[in-house]
């Protein structure tokens, strides 16, 4: 691959993983978490994760098919992570709404929450937004052993579809992404 195609290549994969992040950014902050206060938390847990394993496993499948897995991990990752912290903000919003006791701060706004579960997963806890309740403790806690799980074994699941699709496409150096076939003349091969 071209020095000018490779950086092609890595623009592309820069931009279409940042646009990724400000739609899911963007879906957070307009939609509508406030009808969802009558629903159980479990439940919109539940469903969040479910919607969480269909996207990691539908971004495994994509990286082992791609042309170029390493790149496709990328993307992979820049959506399932922010993904994850996202349904935990959401749950977050849905909980302080459910009862102001539940949190150390009067109002959890969506930016407070999105705050409070970055600092949790990057294990920063910085002490200004606390989890008050057992119940948002206990939802507190979930997040920190799944932010383990998906650190783990969403990496190492990515990981292993980049290999397998490196053996697919029959590349031959782990890093390097496969050669495209030598241009000719005219287009005829020798």
């Amino acid at each position: 691959m071209t020095r000018a195609r490779r950086r092609r290549l890595l623009l592309r994969v820069l931009f279409r993983s940042l646009a990724g992040v400000l739609v899911l950014v963007a879906l957070y902050y307009v939609v509508p978490l406030q009808d969802l206060k009558g629903v159980h938390l479990g439940v919109s847990l539940t469903l969040g994760m479910g919607l969480l394993a269909v996207v990691i496993v539908a971004q495994v499948r994509a990286i082992t098919a791609s042309r170029y897995p390493a790149v496709r991990a990328v993307e992979a990752l820049a959506l399932t992570a922010p993904l994850f912290l996202l349904m935990y903000a959401s749950a977050y919003i849905i909980l302080a709404q459910d009862s102001a006791a539940n949190f150390s701060t009067h109002q959890l706004s969506r930016t407070d929450a999105l705050y409070f579960t970055v600092t949790v997963f990057s294990t920063v806890g910085f002490g200004d937004i606390t989890a008050a309740s057992q119940s948002a403790r206990v939802i507190v806690t979930l997040q920190m052993v799944l932010d383990l799980v998906i650190i783990g074994l969403g990496v190492q699941a990515f990981r292993a579809a980049v290999s397998m699709g490196r053996q697919r496409s029959g590349a031959g150096s782990p890093d390097e992404p496969p050669q495209d076939p030598p241009s000719h003349p005219e287009g005829i091969a020798p």
